[in-house]
């Protein structure tokens, strides 16, 4: 059999990833399915692109949400079902990220999470000096040029080709530095940071990092412990095949416990002598009748760990029941087998644009699963033949987007370069 030279050059990149997944792998007999994989998702007769957007419901999510709702309904059939382990998906998180269970706790989302690490730190009433680059979250641009405006100095690294230079980043990561916050991957273009070497400079100067992980967890691997990174956050409905309201924030170990508490809720604070991660063993009261006697309303103990520290009120167990399923899913499958996967199609991809004459903006050997082409006008010129071909991706004013999961084939490759005009 003769290999086209788009199969050839998907097959040259994806080859050291899938040999790194087989190496990963559990045995084929615990691996539900094979890539790609449309059967665990609805039929759909669009070819979609947009999962760095929105990832789809799996059927076994939207199963796993439905049998919550049912026994939310107080359904005789549904109320024997076992109830979801909170306790059991934050640990299976915590495994897919290489960190421990304590340092992982439920946040809104990514961007509560960055924002309940700077008030730990005591932004931005602390006047310290912050260091982020242009390819973090550009949501959170006017949060720092706020904070700047309030007296925190706020420095900037620039993007180069792409690229976030590491030089540069040592530069601007000088002595007194308090933070530092990148995206491990861009959302922009898919740029991935070296997270340990941002973590050695920045140690080496004093500060903390924090790390977005949005575009990062469950498409490539992550190694938390490895990086040294303090605080990472991400929600779960991009390649945590989630849903919005729920993600997860890390706090490396003993990090929280030299910080001011800054958040308060019921999630911190536990009965007396109760066992740390265990159970909710809420405060003790004095105030209400039988109550046992005390100088004060309650009597409790602040819990440890990430936890302790930034858990506050209740969180969105219908999402966390699909989170029962998905992180069981991504686990079987593996990290490192998904990533191969989109690479095999990015390399495709990345060959049919600049065919087409599209500039390409994510740097060459990227290994993320986010493709980013420039052209200007993009959602204007671009919106309608790819409506007309049922193509679905990330269109912006003047780059587009494009992203493929565990879902896409070959043919939905095909169907989308055929429905771009030429640059």
């Amino acid at each position: 059999m003769t290999l086209s030279r788009r199969e050839a050059l998907g097959a040259a990149i994806a080859m050291p990833l899938a040999a790194q997944a087989a190496r990963a792998a559990p045995s084929a007999a615990s691996t539900p399915v094979s890539l790609p994989d449309k059967a665990s998702f609805a039929t759909t007769p669009v070819a979609y692109f947009d999962s760095a957007s929105t990832h789809p419901v799996s059927l076994g999510a939207k199963a796993a949400a439905d049998a919550y709702l049912a026994s939310r309904t107080l359904d005789p059939a549904a109320s024997a079902k076992k109830p979801v382990d909170r306790a059991a998906i934050l640990a299976r998180f915590a495994a897919l990220v290489n960190a421990d269970p304590d340092e992982v706790t439920w946040v809104q989302s990514t961007t509560m999470g960055e924002q309940a690490v700077l008030r730990a730190i005591g932004f931005p009433q602390k006047r310290g000096r912050i260091v982020t680059d242009t390819l973090h979250f550009y949501a959170s641009f006017p949060m720092y040029q706020e904070m700047a405006k309030q007296g925190v100095d706020v420095a900037w690294v620039q993007a180069r080709e792409g690229r976030i230079p590491m030089e540069d980043m040592a530069r601007a990561i000088t002595p007194g530095t308090t933070l530092v916050c990148v995206s491990q991957v861009s959302t922009y273009n898919g740029f991935e940071h070296d997270l340990k070497a941002i973590c050695d400079l920045a140690h080496a100067a004093g500060a903390l990092v924090y790390a977005d992980i949005i575009h990062a967890a469950g498409a490539v691997p992550v190694d938390l412990h490895g990086s040294g990174v303090d605080f990472a956050a991400c929600a779960t409905y991009k390649w945590l095949m989630g849903d919005f309201g729920l993600g997860f924030l890390y706090v490396r170990r003993g990090v929280a416990d030299r910080l001011p508490r800054s958040e308060y809720g019921y999630y911190g604070f536990a009965a007396p002598g109760a066992v740390p991660g265990i159970g909710l063993s809420p405060p003790l009261t004095h105030v209400f009748p039988m109550d046992p006697p005390g100088d004060a309303p309650t009597s409790y103990m602040a819990r440890p760990g990430a936890l302790g520290h930034f858990g506050t009120g209740t969180y969105a167990q219908a999402i966390a029941a699909m989170l029962d399923h998905s992180l069981s899913y991504i686990s079987a499958l593996t990290v490192p087998a998904i990533q191969a996967h989109a690479q095999q199609l990015i390399g495709a991809l990345r060959e049919g644009l600049t065919a087409k004459g599209y500039a390409i903006i994510t740097p060459p050997g990227t290994r993320t699963s986010l493709l980013t082409a420039l052209h200007p006008d993009a959602k204007a010129r671009l919106a309608e033949p790819l409506a007309k071909a049922q193509v679905r991706l990330s269109l912006h004013d003047h780059h587009f987007r494009i992203a493929p999961s565990v879902f896409n084939d070959e043919r939905d490759v095909d169907r989308l370069l055929s429905a771009l005009p030429r640059a």
